[in-house]
Protein backbone atom coordinates (compact mmCIF):
# COMPACT_ATOMS: atom_id res chain seq x y z
CA UNK A 1 0.00 0.00 0.00
CA UNK A 2 1.09 3.36 -0.77
CA UNK A 3 1.85 6.15 1.72
CA UNK A 4 -0.21 9.55 0.93
CA UNK A 5 2.24 12.56 1.70
CA UNK A 6 0.73 15.52 3.44
CA UNK A 7 2.65 18.69 4.65
CA UNK A 8 1.27 20.77 7.55
CA UNK A 9 1.90 24.24 7.85
CA UNK A 10 4.34 24.84 10.86
CA UNK A 11 2.34 27.82 11.61
CA UNK A 12 -0.94 26.92 11.79
CA UNK A 13 -1.02 22.90 11.83
CA UNK A 14 -2.90 23.01 8.51
CA UNK A 15 -2.43 21.00 5.38
CA UNK A 16 -0.97 22.90 3.11
CA UNK A 17 -0.48 22.17 -0.83
CA UNK A 18 1.27 23.80 -3.72
CA UNK A 19 -0.35 27.07 -5.30
CA UNK A 20 0.60 26.97 -8.57
CA UNK A 21 -0.11 30.70 -9.41
CA UNK A 22 2.53 32.08 -7.05
CA UNK A 23 4.92 28.97 -7.26
CA UNK A 24 4.58 28.60 -3.59
CA UNK A 25 3.17 26.48 -1.24
CA UNK A 26 0.25 27.85 0.95
CA UNK A 27 -1.49 27.07 3.66
CA UNK A 28 -5.28 28.11 2.95
CA UNK A 29 -5.92 28.48 6.88
CA UNK A 30 -3.57 31.25 7.68
CA UNK A 31 -2.65 32.22 4.26
CA UNK A 32 1.58 31.94 4.75
CA UNK A 33 3.16 30.94 1.80
CA UNK A 34 6.21 28.94 1.44
CA UNK A 35 9.23 28.61 -0.84
CA UNK A 36 9.14 24.29 -1.94
CA UNK A 37 13.41 24.60 -0.76
CA UNK A 38 12.27 25.85 2.43
CA UNK A 39 9.66 23.46 3.35
CA UNK A 40 11.41 20.50 2.45
CA UNK A 41 14.73 21.58 4.73
CA UNK A 42 11.55 21.84 7.04
CA UNK A 43 10.48 18.27 6.36
CA UNK A 44 14.21 17.16 6.64
CA UNK A 45 14.07 18.56 9.86
CA UNK A 46 11.07 16.45 11.00
CA UNK A 47 12.56 13.17 9.87
CA UNK A 48 15.15 13.48 12.57
CA UNK A 49 12.87 13.52 15.58
CA UNK A 50 12.53 10.27 17.21
CA UNK A 51 12.21 8.34 20.51
CA UNK A 52 14.90 9.43 23.21
CA UNK A 53 17.08 6.05 24.12
CA UNK A 54 18.67 6.27 27.53
CA UNK A 55 20.16 3.50 29.54
CA UNK A 56 22.34 2.91 33.00
CA UNK A 57 24.41 0.93 34.34
CA UNK A 58 24.00 -1.07 37.60
CA UNK A 59 25.78 1.02 40.71
CA UNK A 60 27.82 -0.01 43.77
CA UNK A 61 28.33 -3.02 45.81
CA UNK A 62 26.62 -4.88 48.52
CA UNK A 63 27.45 -3.76 52.34
CA UNK A 64 29.29 -7.02 53.44
CA UNK A 65 31.96 -7.50 56.19
CA UNK A 66 33.57 -5.12 58.73
CA UNK A 67 31.60 -2.32 57.71
CA UNK A 68 28.44 -3.35 58.94
CA UNK A 69 29.34 -4.72 61.83
CA UNK A 70 28.40 -1.36 64.26
CA UNK A 71 25.43 -0.71 61.81
CA UNK A 72 22.23 -1.19 62.86
CA UNK A 73 18.93 -1.08 61.59
CA UNK A 74 16.08 0.73 63.23
CA UNK A 75 12.24 0.00 62.04
CA UNK A 76 8.91 2.26 62.78
CA UNK A 77 6.19 -0.21 63.80
CA UNK A 78 3.58 2.87 62.41
CA UNK A 79 5.18 3.91 59.48
CA UNK A 80 7.58 1.19 58.79
CA UNK A 81 10.66 3.60 57.94
CA UNK A 82 13.64 2.11 58.13
CA UNK A 83 17.17 3.92 59.04
CA UNK A 84 20.46 2.84 59.04
CA UNK A 85 22.36 4.29 62.51
CA UNK A 86 25.63 3.66 64.33
CA UNK A 87 25.15 1.38 67.30
CA UNK A 88 25.44 3.94 69.60
CA UNK A 89 22.53 6.03 68.53
CA UNK A 90 19.68 6.57 70.72
CA UNK A 91 17.08 6.18 68.43
CA UNK A 92 14.01 7.26 70.46
CA UNK A 93 11.82 7.83 67.92
CA UNK A 94 11.08 7.99 64.01
CA UNK A 95 12.51 11.32 62.04
CA UNK A 96 9.54 10.56 59.32
CA UNK A 97 6.10 10.40 61.81
CA UNK A 98 7.69 11.04 65.59
CA UNK A 99 6.70 7.61 66.96
CA UNK A 100 8.90 4.99 68.77
CA UNK A 101 11.07 2.80 66.57
CA UNK A 102 13.12 -0.15 67.24
CA UNK A 103 16.77 -1.83 66.62
CA UNK A 104 16.24 -4.85 64.12
CA UNK A 105 20.20 -5.85 63.55
CA UNK A 106 22.69 -4.66 61.28
CA UNK A 107 22.67 -3.56 57.67
CA UNK A 108 24.27 -6.73 55.47
CA UNK A 109 23.84 -7.35 52.13
CA UNK A 110 22.00 -3.71 51.64
CA UNK A 111 24.02 -1.55 49.04
CA UNK A 112 26.69 0.04 50.46
CA UNK A 113 27.27 3.95 49.68
CA UNK A 114 29.88 4.59 47.39
CA UNK A 115 30.09 8.56 48.40
CA UNK A 116 28.50 10.78 51.29
CA UNK A 117 28.88 14.65 52.05
CA UNK A 118 29.26 15.02 55.31
CA UNK A 119 27.19 17.48 57.84
CA UNK A 120 28.64 20.75 58.11
CA UNK A 121 26.19 22.66 59.86
CA UNK A 122 24.47 21.47 62.94
CA UNK A 123 21.35 20.67 64.78
CA UNK A 124 21.98 24.91 66.60
CA UNK A 125 22.47 25.87 62.79
CA UNK A 126 18.87 23.98 61.97
CA UNK A 127 16.91 26.33 64.76
CA UNK A 128 18.41 29.59 63.64
CA UNK A 129 17.64 29.28 59.86
CA UNK A 130 13.92 28.05 61.23
CA UNK A 131 13.58 31.51 62.96
CA UNK A 132 15.19 33.31 59.80
CA UNK A 133 12.35 31.38 58.08
CA UNK A 134 9.59 32.15 60.26
CA UNK A 135 10.99 36.44 60.48
CA UNK A 136 8.77 38.78 58.11
CA UNK A 137 6.63 36.29 57.07
CA UNK A 138 3.51 38.84 57.82
CA UNK A 139 0.73 36.64 56.81
CA UNK A 140 2.42 34.17 59.54
CA UNK A 141 -0.12 33.38 62.56
CA UNK A 142 1.13 35.38 65.50
CA UNK A 143 0.55 32.26 67.90
CA UNK A 144 2.31 29.94 65.53
CA UNK A 145 5.24 32.31 66.10
CA UNK A 146 4.79 32.77 70.12
CA UNK A 147 3.96 29.32 70.76
CA UNK A 148 6.28 27.51 68.18
CA UNK A 149 8.49 24.75 69.44
CA UNK A 150 9.81 21.99 67.18
CA UNK A 151 8.90 18.32 67.97
CA UNK A 152 11.69 16.88 66.69
CA UNK A 153 15.14 18.04 65.03
CA UNK A 154 17.07 15.07 63.27
CA UNK A 155 19.70 15.11 61.19
CA UNK A 156 19.52 12.36 58.28
CA UNK A 157 21.72 11.14 55.66
CA UNK A 158 18.92 10.74 53.06
CA UNK A 159 20.05 8.21 50.05
CA UNK A 160 20.23 9.91 46.56
CA UNK A 161 21.35 8.17 43.34
CA UNK A 162 23.24 9.65 41.00
CA UNK A 163 23.43 10.54 37.56
CA UNK A 164 26.42 11.34 35.34
CA UNK A 165 25.98 11.48 31.18
CA UNK A 166 26.14 12.35 28.19
CA UNK A 167 22.81 13.97 26.29
CA UNK A 168 23.22 13.91 22.89
CA UNK A 169 19.98 16.09 21.84
CA UNK A 170 17.92 17.06 18.87
CA UNK A 171 15.35 19.77 19.20
CA UNK A 172 13.39 21.79 17.04
CA UNK A 173 11.62 25.02 18.20
CA UNK A 174 8.67 27.09 17.09
CA UNK A 175 10.00 30.56 17.56
CA UNK A 176 8.21 33.86 17.02
CA UNK A 177 8.78 37.96 16.01
CA UNK A 178 5.85 39.97 16.85
CA UNK A 179 6.01 43.64 15.07
CA UNK A 180 3.29 45.97 15.89
CA UNK A 181 2.32 49.79 14.68
CA UNK A 182 -0.04 52.26 14.10
CA UNK A 183 -1.44 54.46 11.41
CA UNK A 184 -4.54 56.79 12.05
CA UNK A 185 -6.90 53.96 11.28
CA UNK A 186 -5.79 50.95 12.69
CA UNK A 187 -3.49 48.95 14.77
CA UNK A 188 -1.60 46.55 13.18
CA UNK A 189 0.33 43.06 14.74
CA UNK A 190 2.42 40.86 12.57
CA UNK A 191 3.89 37.69 13.73
CA UNK A 192 6.28 35.62 11.78
CA UNK A 193 6.86 32.36 12.60
CA UNK A 194 10.24 30.43 12.91
CA UNK A 195 11.72 26.61 13.15
CA UNK A 196 14.60 26.74 14.81
CA UNK A 197 16.78 23.62 14.88
CA UNK A 198 19.53 23.28 17.71
CA UNK A 199 22.24 19.56 17.64
CA UNK A 200 24.67 19.36 20.22
CA UNK A 201 25.91 17.47 23.00
CA UNK A 202 25.61 18.70 26.50
CA UNK A 203 27.01 16.60 29.79
CA UNK A 204 25.85 15.89 33.29
CA UNK A 205 27.31 15.05 36.24
CA UNK A 206 25.33 13.82 39.34
CA UNK A 207 21.91 14.30 38.66
CA UNK A 208 20.38 13.80 42.19
CA UNK A 209 17.41 11.41 42.87
CA UNK A 210 15.86 10.92 46.16
CA UNK A 211 15.89 7.82 46.99
CA UNK A 212 13.59 7.13 49.79
CA UNK A 213 9.56 6.64 49.25
CA UNK A 214 8.84 8.58 52.25
CA UNK A 215 10.17 11.82 51.32
CA UNK A 216 8.79 13.65 49.45
CA UNK A 217 11.24 14.72 46.20
CA UNK A 218 10.38 18.09 45.57
CA UNK A 219 11.31 19.13 49.03
CA UNK A 220 14.29 17.46 48.03
CA UNK A 221 14.77 19.26 45.02
CA UNK A 222 14.02 22.85 46.86
CA UNK A 223 17.08 22.33 49.41
CA UNK A 224 19.38 21.64 46.12
CA UNK A 225 22.16 22.09 45.21
CA UNK A 226 24.56 20.26 46.88
CA UNK A 227 28.53 21.05 46.04
CA UNK A 228 29.55 17.60 45.32
CA UNK A 229 33.45 18.66 45.33
CA UNK A 230 33.33 18.15 48.73
CA UNK A 231 32.31 14.63 49.13
CA UNK A 232 34.02 11.61 50.34
CA UNK A 233 34.20 8.20 50.18
CA UNK A 234 31.81 6.45 52.74
CA UNK A 235 33.01 4.82 55.64
CA UNK A 236 30.46 4.39 58.30
CA UNK A 237 32.46 6.59 61.16
CA UNK A 238 30.28 9.59 59.16
CA UNK A 239 27.21 8.38 60.13
CA UNK A 240 27.79 8.87 64.00
CA UNK A 241 25.33 10.69 65.96
CA UNK A 242 23.08 11.25 62.91
CA UNK A 243 20.66 8.51 60.97
CA UNK A 244 21.06 7.61 57.46
CA UNK A 245 17.63 6.22 55.57
CA UNK A 246 17.90 3.33 53.67
CA UNK A 247 16.77 3.13 50.01
CA UNK A 248 13.79 2.14 48.98
CA UNK A 249 13.29 3.06 45.57
CA UNK A 250 16.20 1.66 43.62
CA UNK A 251 17.97 2.86 40.48
CA UNK A 252 15.98 1.76 38.03
CA UNK A 253 13.09 2.98 39.55
CA UNK A 254 15.21 6.31 39.51
CA UNK A 255 15.63 6.24 36.18
CA UNK A 256 12.58 8.06 34.81
CA UNK A 257 12.87 11.00 37.54
CA UNK A 258 16.58 11.44 36.02
CA UNK A 259 15.71 11.32 32.61
CA UNK A 260 13.09 13.49 32.74
CA UNK A 261 15.57 16.17 34.79
CA UNK A 262 18.18 15.44 32.18
CA UNK A 263 15.39 15.80 29.33
CA UNK A 264 14.62 19.30 31.06
CA UNK A 265 17.36 20.79 31.66
CA UNK A 266 18.49 19.79 28.39
CA UNK A 267 15.85 21.96 26.64
CA UNK A 268 16.16 24.41 28.66
CA UNK A 269 20.00 24.65 27.93
CA UNK A 270 19.37 24.57 24.28
CA UNK A 271 16.42 27.42 24.92
CA UNK A 272 18.88 29.74 26.71
CA UNK A 273 20.80 29.79 22.85
CA UNK A 274 17.37 30.42 21.01
CA UNK A 275 17.65 34.28 20.66
CA UNK A 276 16.11 37.29 19.71
CA UNK A 277 12.53 36.05 19.35
CA UNK A 278 9.20 37.20 20.90
CA UNK A 279 8.09 33.50 21.87
CA UNK A 280 10.47 29.96 22.23
CA UNK A 281 8.66 26.67 22.65
CA UNK A 282 10.11 23.39 22.10
CA UNK A 283 8.05 21.68 19.13
CA UNK A 284 10.10 18.25 19.20
CA UNK A 285 12.90 16.66 21.32
CA UNK A 286 14.99 13.84 21.14
CA UNK A 287 17.66 12.69 23.80
CA UNK A 288 20.26 10.10 23.64
CA UNK A 289 21.70 9.17 26.30
CA UNK A 290 25.48 8.09 26.30
CA UNK A 291 27.99 6.86 28.71
CA UNK A 292 26.02 6.56 31.67
CA UNK A 293 26.40 6.16 34.64
CA UNK A 294 25.22 5.33 38.54
CA UNK A 295 26.31 6.03 41.62
CA UNK A 296 24.56 5.70 45.37
CA UNK A 297 25.54 8.44 47.73
CA UNK A 298 24.46 9.91 50.80
CA UNK A 299 23.16 13.92 51.35
CA UNK A 300 23.41 15.51 55.07
CA UNK A 301 19.67 16.98 55.98
CA UNK A 302 18.51 18.87 59.03
CA UNK A 303 14.58 17.34 59.60
CA UNK A 304 12.94 19.57 61.82
CA UNK A 305 8.85 19.11 62.98
CA UNK A 306 6.51 21.54 64.87
CA UNK A 307 2.99 21.49 65.26
CA UNK A 308 0.20 23.89 64.66
CA UNK A 309 -3.54 23.20 66.28
CA UNK A 310 -2.94 19.63 65.12
CA UNK A 311 -1.34 19.52 61.96
CA UNK A 312 2.35 18.51 61.56
CA UNK A 313 4.28 21.03 59.47
CA UNK A 314 7.82 19.28 58.43
CA UNK A 315 10.98 21.93 57.76
CA UNK A 316 14.26 20.29 56.14
CA UNK A 317 17.54 21.96 55.51
CA UNK A 318 20.93 21.35 53.36
CA UNK A 319 23.47 20.34 55.84
CA UNK A 320 26.05 21.46 53.89
CA UNK A 321 25.04 24.83 52.51
CA UNK A 322 22.18 25.88 54.71
CA UNK A 323 19.66 26.50 52.33
CA UNK A 324 16.25 25.93 54.03
CA UNK A 325 12.65 25.02 53.08
CA UNK A 326 9.20 24.36 54.49
CA UNK A 327 5.30 25.34 53.77
CA UNK A 328 3.98 27.52 56.63
CA UNK A 329 0.35 28.20 57.92
CA UNK A 330 -1.60 31.28 56.67
CA UNK A 331 -3.60 33.88 59.12
CA UNK A 332 -6.47 33.99 56.13
CA UNK A 333 -7.79 37.22 58.71
CA UNK A 334 -4.38 38.88 57.98
CA UNK A 335 -4.87 37.92 54.53
CA UNK A 336 -7.89 39.96 54.12
CA UNK A 337 -7.43 42.61 55.46
CA UNK A 338 -3.97 43.45 53.80
CA UNK A 339 -6.14 42.69 50.80
CA UNK A 340 -8.47 45.27 52.01
CA UNK A 341 -6.04 47.48 52.33
CA UNK A 342 -4.13 47.32 49.17
CA UNK A 343 -7.24 47.17 47.49
CA UNK A 344 -8.23 50.67 48.78
CA UNK A 345 -4.99 52.19 48.22
CA UNK A 346 -5.24 51.32 44.42
CA UNK A 347 -8.79 52.38 44.31
CA UNK A 348 -7.38 55.77 46.06
CA UNK A 349 -5.16 56.22 43.44
CA UNK A 350 -6.88 55.40 40.87
CA UNK A 351 -9.51 58.16 41.70
CA UNK A 352 -6.53 60.71 42.21
CA UNK A 353 -5.26 59.18 38.94
CA UNK A 354 -8.61 60.32 37.28
CA UNK A 355 -8.64 63.72 39.04
CA UNK A 356 -5.52 64.82 37.89
CA UNK A 357 -6.67 63.59 34.54
CA UNK A 358 -9.39 65.42 34.04
CA UNK A 359 -8.00 68.62 35.77
CA UNK A 360 -4.96 68.63 33.73
CA UNK A 361 -7.14 67.49 30.48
Amino acid sequence: MDNLLEYKCPCCGGAIAFDSTIQKLKCPFCDTEFEPETLKAYDDDLKKDGEDSIEWDKPGEQWYGSDDENMRMFVCNSCGGEIVADSNMAASSCPFCGNPIVVMGNVAGFLKPELIIPFKLDKNAAKAALNRHLSGKRLLPKEFKDQNHIDEIKGMYVPFWLFDADADANIRFRATRVRTWSDRSYNYTETSYYSVTREGTIGFDAVPVDGSRRIDDTLMESIEPYDLSQAVDFQTAYLAGYFADKYDVGADESVTRANDRIKRSTEGAFASTVQNYTTVTTEASTVNVANGRTRYALYPVWFLNTTYKNKRYIFAMNGQTGKFVGDLPMDKGAFWRWFALLFGIGTAAAMIISLIIHYFL
